[in-house]
């Protein structure tokens, strides 16, 4: 297990790359939860918090396929770090307005949102070009969703750390900086400068074009929901229980969960087809969230937590292999950024409606969000799956192995295209 990871990281470029998308990340994986303690600290309500969240996640939703389609066709460089460096300024204006002024308030959190560099399909996007082997960018997806999980475990304490050293206004300042660093330290590099990506069809659905691509942004839009509405459901079970560090806890034990479960899933090869695998996931995905409506004491809501985590990773890599069967040609980072923006949306409406089901049905119901999102990506799935089960067939009709070339150009087995983000 950790001998694959090591010679993926140990191949040039790829552990500085990774590390640089998941530093730059971090101000997107903790938005929610920052927002959220910045606007409690403030004196607003739950639903303030998660509606300032909210839009937060649909400007970024909004944003990442059309940085994707930019990234696309201008370059990595010349989008990304000026994007960063707005969404920075963004929280800047949100720290300097706070909540008095909520047209300010809203405004700075769209252009935070809206402004969110697509890191992780420019990542995606050079996989094949850094690894240059076909098993080996799939056992990157892996990898990528297992650090991803590091990040969303570390994450999560690091803004508890830095509200309770200094304040969430600076816990907010701090980690954006950093995420500026980030974005600074992946668009220099090589592989990111050099980077171009294939030619593609001229069409203003872009990757959206694919139904098969369609059918999994439905179903992971509904497990988007069910992250997004546990953020504001563990707030307010660490209120319930009267100590601030029960948040951090919780999230550590569903991104540890869901590392151990990535771990365990990208030290194997699966053989057949990654579609009717991902049914399976998403279900087992969705059992585990149902037990969280218990709420009960810390220690067990731990470990269910951590049980609820165990395949999150596991739905994510297997998801980046099925987008990249089903998007059309050319469609590398804008293909993953769908991902990315549907999973936002998702994120966005859980958030947004479990804060109004704290208030109305206490922090049981709003765990209950995360159950029905979880049930409803699979529904989604298994009423699609007639659609997912075939990869389409892309224009240039291109059937070959050696072609990972910047962004891969046809197929190396069935479907493995031009599409690498999320």
């Amino acid at each position: 297990m950790a001998a694959g990871y090591a010679e993926l990281l140990g191949t040039r470029h790829a552990a500085r790359l990774l590390a640089g998308t998941l530093v730059g990340r971090l101000p997107n994986a903790t938005a929610p939860i920052a927002i959220m303690l910045f606007t409690r600290a403030e004196g607003g309500s739950y639903t303030l918090g998660g509606a300032l969240a909210a839009v937060y996640g649909v400007s970024n939703a909004v944003g990442q396929p059309l940085l994707g389609r930019a990234v696309d066709l201008k370059g990595q460089p010349r989008v990304q770090l000026p994007a960063a460096f707005l969404s920075a300024l963004g929280v800047l204006l949100l720290c300097l307005s706070g909540i008095d002024h909520l047209v300010l308030a809203y405004a700075a959190v769209v252009v935070a949102g809206l402004f969110t560099p697509p890191l992780e399909g420019g990542l995606r996007a050079l996989w094949p070009s850094v690894l240059g082997d076909e098993d080996k960018v799939h056992r990157a997806y892996a990898m990528d969703a297992v650090a991803q999980e590091i990040m969303f475990t570390v994450g999560p304490l690091l803004v508890t750390l830095l509200v309770s050293l200094w304040s969430s206004a600076a816990a907010l300042l701090v980690i954006n900086g950093i995420g500026v660093l980030g974005a600074l330290s992946v668009v220099v590099s090589e592989p990111s400068r050099t980077w171009r990506s294939a030619p593609r069809e001229a069409h203003w659905l872009g990757a959206l074009r694919s139904p098969g691509l369609l059918a999994l942004l439905g179903s992971f839009f509904f497990v988007g929901m069910a992250l997004g509405s546990i953020t504001v459901a563990g707030v307010a079970y660490g209120d319930d229980h009267g100590e601030a560090w029960v948040y951090g806890v919780l999230m550590a034990a569903l991104g540890l969960g869901a590392l151990v479960g990535g771990l365990v899933y990208g030290a194997r090869q699966w053989a057949g087809a990654p579609e009717p695998r991902l049914v399976v996931i998403v279900a087992l995905l969705a059992a585990g969230y149902l037990p969280l409506m218990l709420t009960p004491g810390i220690v067990a809501m731990t470990v269910l937590a951590g049980v609820a985590g165990v395949f999150l990773a596991p739905a994510l890599a297997c998801a980046f292999i099925v987008v990249d069967r089903h998007a059309p040609r050319g469609t590398v980072t804008e293909a993953f950024s769908w991902l990315v923006t549907t999973f936002g949306v998702g994120s966005a409406v859980g958030t947004g409606a479990a804060g109004p089901a704290v208030e109305l049905g206490g922090t049981a119901a709003s765990f209950g969000v995360a159950a029905v999102g979880g049930v409803l990506a699979l529904l989604v799935l298994v009423a699609t799956r007639r659609v997912l089960r075939v990869p389409q067939v892309r224009e240039s009709g291109v059937n070959i192995v050696g072609a990972f070339e910047n962004d891969r150009i046809g197929e190396v087995e069935p479907g493995f295209s031009s599409g690498h983000q999320a």
